[in-house]
């Protein structure tokens, strides 16, 4: 028999949120055994800025909206110390203006606080890993209205997505291509089968030819996984 494998190290954390409550809570899950480990935890976006360096945490937990600088703030001033941070936002709010805002300021992922844990956990492994996921709930809400799309139902991303459906491509195989998480991937494709009131990718698909949708998107043949 060979040496026994070594374990695999949790992930460390670091929680920033003024809610006592709530970080005590998150601490609590966190700490079950699931392959994390909370190692600091600040109520103020000042503090967490200088705790990074000495606790150097993985990824970092950090809510949008706090007393003092606010989350995005925070995140634009650790990028300068900690250019390479992984920052999750986990926030209350599902607007597309905040999230818009977290991302542009260089958040790895942007999920809210009503999400399940399995989520939850799963965006902290991702955003670990180096990926950016974003909660599903978020990108339903942030959808445009058909005015703003020009007339089209979908985003231009939706488009390619389901151009992408149509060329038969899971979710993961999407995502890939895309650049974007399997996770907001499928979150596309939901959106997708939500606004075309679709059941299927089929009846998807079929819809988005009858709209004229599938002409905006340029597929030179079939992509490369």
């Amino acid at each position: 028999m060979g040496p026994p494998k070594a374990s695999t190290p949790p992930i460390r954390l670091m929680l920033v949120d003024d809610h006592a409550v709530m970080r005590a809570g998150l601490a609590n899950l966190l700490g079950s055994g699931l392959g994390f480990e909370v190692v600091a935890q600040s109520d103020d976006g000042e503090t967490a800025i200088r705790l990074w360096p000495k606790f150097k945490p993985d990824v970092c937990l950090l809510d949008m909206t706090m007393h003092g600088i606010d989350g995005v703030e925070t995140l634009s001033r650790l990028r300068k110390v900690a250019p390479a941070a992984r920052v999750l936002m986990l926030t209350s709010s599902d607007s597309a203006e905040d999230m818009a805002r977290a991302m542009k300021a260089g958040a790895n992922g942007y999920v809210t606080k009503n999400v399940q844990h399995k989520e939850l956990f799963d965006a902290i492994r991702e955003v670990h890993a180096g990926g950016r996921p974003v909660s599903s709930s978020t990108i339903i809400e942030s959808r445009p209205t058909t005015a703003e799309t020009g007339g089209s139902p979908l985003t231009p991303r939706e488009i390619e997505v389901v151009a992408l459906m149509r060329e038969g491509f899971t979710n993961q195989e999407i995502g890939r291509l895309l650049g974007i998480s399997t996770h907001t991937a499928k979150a596309h494709v939901a959106g997708v089968l939500e606004k075309l009131n679709a059941s299927d990718r089929t009846q998807a698909v079929a819809r988005a030819f009858d709209l004229g949708l599938l002409k905006a998107a340029h597929l030179q043949g079939r992509p490369k996984i």
